[in-house]
């Protein structure tokens, strides 16, 4: 019988794995899965790794299948075995390991898995570890069991490593069982490593492979806390040390030597010290050649390593003994190195923030050298940076590409990863030495060819240190900036291909940082405003340059105050309709540019240009509530140069009575089968939408950003009391109105009706009544928007 299933198993893993039929290979897989839920799976899966091979079944996939089954029901099921019945699986899987000791090597990975879940399943029962060792010294008499005693000793700590990836159903107090016995045999594993690290073989293929397994061998038990087990002394001439410290020197088995390595470092205080002082050798017989021969693999691997050597004891670096300055220098270079990708210099980055924080950090009282130690590191730090600005530039695919590139995701997480050092080292070399590094070289001169690679580095570098750079006031030439503005400002869009937009956007980020110090002269407004302006309709840079604008309008409201920088802020809001940026690149437009009007002194003036920045508003909200009037009568204003909106403002300076003129100058109205008609053409209806939408975002953010007028005002002469007037009827009738079932156009005109009575103060109470009902019209049949209710809840406040 059990014969009989070990063939229709063999037969079903070969039609799984082979059957051009899916039909087939679905009904295959259906069977060995309820075949894995049977109690006949342990018998059969047993057999099948243990008895003498048979032709049908001496196939490496039904073995490796066979292993996994027992796995996964000793994972399931394991618990609920008996003693006896653990013992003999026990003695089982360790025939079969020796079995398979000379190969494949999958298959007896899956074997020790399959132990190793076993034994810790069985810690309730005696001692499994203890006799899992005993079997282990029996079976390094056989020949190729040394092979299968280093896989199963690589397999078992990871269930004290990987606790995510292991059974959750096992208890915290049976694996800590488990992992204080198996930790109780670290002398003998470091004594088998070292003999196996000792003996020679013929054939460098079978030497490396023998070197490879004895290292990740160790590299588990070294993460499961192994050294912790003897003395912290005796780990600096512990054997294995030298021998995985020579390993760096065999290419097969570098890798792994570096992973054991930084894992000591990071586990074991006295260890740093050891290295630091072979450094030295690091340097001169690995890195050097390394780098002669771009040999990305090993300086990866030694900058991780330096990198955790420094790491973890900053203590022992701003001493600045050679030992110390060759592991900077070594450093130094791997930053420096010019490889396709990031991660070599990004691996180092945290060693050079602990540093740079740890020297910040001391406290002048007590290290009476603080200042020694700076000017010790002062070049480190300087030769840094230069190294930095190398490597944060673009690639070459970046810089030769026309289209509208954008910075690679690589070069992106470098930057945000150096931003905190960058700001340490401006910290270190002081922001006007850290300035003059970044101005070196006159690269904005007009009689040179401009290296925009290293231009636009700058910028970042410039943007990111400007907090530094403010707090200490050391202020710099702009003239640099303004060059470079003028430059691009001046030059046609077709001109500013590729490269050139994202050079743009940079300097709009600094723009925005410095704006305080940079628009104080008269003279700069206008063109940044220009370069602004122009940089808006650019996507790669209208949100750095819509940010830049509100900062600059903060910063200067006093030196834009006038009629032709004026003018070119009217440009901008105008025409805000046709370039469809972002609701949160609008909002900061209009939030600076309505600062600007704010502080006009002129109301004719002021009047004037809140009813030019708003006209597309009305005009697009006034499209969505009566359809047919803008389309037959909104021209017939713009033909003689006013929107609607203009005139009613101009009326509102020579005092003629406002509801006259609305009266005779505009009927809105609400027509049912309008809204039916607009919404059974979907595409148009949705562009109405988003018009509208769009509109009450900018008057609402045009009104948060008025003065609110104190209640002896006279409304008359207020310009949020007159927009307000103007804009009520056509909010009312959209409150009312069917269109305010859609989320975005309900939320933005709550939004807009709260910042209105916010901003009107005590002016907007003759509208209360009228206000209270329309929100009350749709509220029942729109209870899931919210917005109605922060609405109401800004009438009460």
């Amino acid at each position: 019988m059990e014969m009989d299933l070990q063939i229709k198993v063999a037969q079903a893993v070969h039609v799984l794995n082979h059957d051009i039929e899916s039909c087939n290979r679905v009904a295959a897989n259906q069977w060995l899965v309820q075949f894995q839920q049977t109690d006949a799976a342990w018998e059969v899966a047993t057999s099948i790794l243990t008895s003498d091979r048979h032709s049908f079944l001496a196939d490496f996939e039904v073995e490796f299948f066979a292993a996994q089954i027992l796995k996964r029901k000793i994972q399931n099921e394991g618990f609920y075995l008996q003693s006896a019945v653990k013992d003999a699986l026990l003695n089982a899987l360790l025939m079969a390991a020796k079995r398979y000791s000379s190969g494949p090597p999958q298959l007896l990975t899956q074997i020790c898995l399959a132990l190793s879940a076993l034994i810790l399943r069985a810690v309730e029962h005696g001692k499994p570890v203890e006799k899992l060792f005993y079997s282990l010294r029996n079976l390094q008499s056989e020949d190729d069991g040394n092979v299968a005693v280093l896989e199963m000793l690589t397999v078992l700590p990871e269930e004290l490593i990987d606790t995510q990836a292991s059974d959750c159903n096992i208890s915290s107090a049976h694996r800590s069982q488990y992992g204080q016995e198996l930790l109780s045999h670290t002398p003998m594993v470091l004594e088998f490593l070292l003999q196996q690290s000792e003996k020679s073989f013929d054939g460098g293929v079978q030497l490396n492979e023998r070197n490879r397994k004895i290292m990740r061998c160790l590299l588990s038990w070294v993460r499961a806390g192994c050294f912790s087990e003897i003395p912290q002394g005796s780990l600096p001439a512990h054997p294995l040390l030298n021998y995985v410290f020579n390993s760096l020197r065999v290419p097969s088995s570098f890798d792994l030597a570096i992973e054991v390595l930084v894992e000591l470092v990071s586990r074991h205080e006295g260890l740093p010290q050891v290295l630091l002082s072979r450094v030295h050798f690091l340097g001169e017989a690995l890195l050097l050649p390394a780098l002669t021969d771009r040999n990305e693999k090993v300086i990866g691997g030694l900058a991780c390593l330096m990198s955790e050597i420094g790491q973890a004891a900053p203590s022992l670096i701003v001493e600045a003994s050679s030992d110390a300055l060759v592991l900077a220098d070594a450093l130094l270079s791997c930053v420096a190195y010019p490889s396709e990708d990031w991660e070599i210099a990004d691996s180092t980055l945290q060693f050079w923030s602990s540093l740079a924080s740890y020297i910040l950090g001391l406290d002048v009282d007590i290290a009476k050298n603080k200042k020694h130690v700076e000017e010790m590191f002062f070049s480190v730090f300087s030769a840094l940076l230069d190294a930095l600005l190398l490597r944060a530039q673009v690639d070459d695919s970046t810089f030769n590409d026309d289209g509208m590139p954008d910075l690679p995701d690589g070069l992106v997480q470098f930057r945000m990863n150096l931003v905190e050092l960058l700001v340490d080292i401006c910290h270190l070399l002081q922001s006007a030495t850290f300035i003059q590094k970044i101005f070196f070289g006159g690269w904005a001169s007009a009689n040179l060819c401009i290296p925009w690679k290293e231009v636009e580095t700058k910028l970042f570098a410039l943007n990111v240190v400007s907090e530094v750079v403010l707090q200490e006031g050391q202020a710099f030439d702009f003239s640099v900036i303004m060059q470079l503005v003028t430059m691009l400002s001046t030059r046609h869009s077709d001109e500013l291909k590729g490269f050139k937009h994202i050079v743009y956007r940079s300097l709009a980020d600094v723009i925005g940082s410095y704006s305080k110090w940079i628009s104080s002269l008269q003279t700069n407004a206008r063109p940044l405003l220009l370069f602004l302006a122009a940089g808006i309709s650019d996507s790669l840079s209208s949100n750095a340059c819509a940010s830049a604008l509100r900062k600059i309008c903060e910063d200067a409201s006093a030196v834009i105050d006038e009629p032709s920088n004026l003018e070119i802020l009217m440009w901008i809001g105008e025409a805000l309709e046709k370039r469809r940026l972002p609701l949160e690149d609008e909002e900061e437009i209009v939030s600076a540019i309505s600062l600007i009007l704010g502080s006009v002194s002129n109301r004719e003036l002021k009047n004037n240009l809140l009813a030019r920045l708003l006209s597309s508003s009305y005009e697009a909200i006034g499209k969505l509530v009566s359809f047919g009037f803008f389309r037959a009568q909104l021209p017939l204003f713009l033909l003689y140069g006013f929107s609607f909106l203009a005139l009613f403002f101009a009326i509102c300076s020579l005092k003629i009575d406002i509801e006259m003129t609305l009266q005779g100058c505009i009927f809105l109205s609400i027509d049912g089968d309008n809204h039916q008609s607009l919404i059974q053409n979907p595409a148009t209806y949705t562009q109405i939408l988003s018009s509208a939408t769009r509109g009450l975002y900018r008057m609402g953010t045009v009104f948060s950003h008025l003065t609110v007028p104190l209640p002896t005002d006279s409304a008359a002469d207020n310009p949020i009391y007159a927009l307000l007037r103007v804009f009520w009827p056509m909010l009312e009738k959209l409150f009312r109105s069917g269109h305010m079932e859609n989320g975005n156009i309900s939320t933005a005109a709550c939004r807009a009706l709260s910042l209105a009575i916010q901003s009107s103060g005590q002016h907007f109470l003759t509208l209360l009544p009228q206000v209270l009902d329309c929100l009350s019209t749709n509220f029942l049949s729109f209870q899931s928007h919210e917005c109605y209710m922060r609405t109401g809840k800004s009438l009460v406040l």
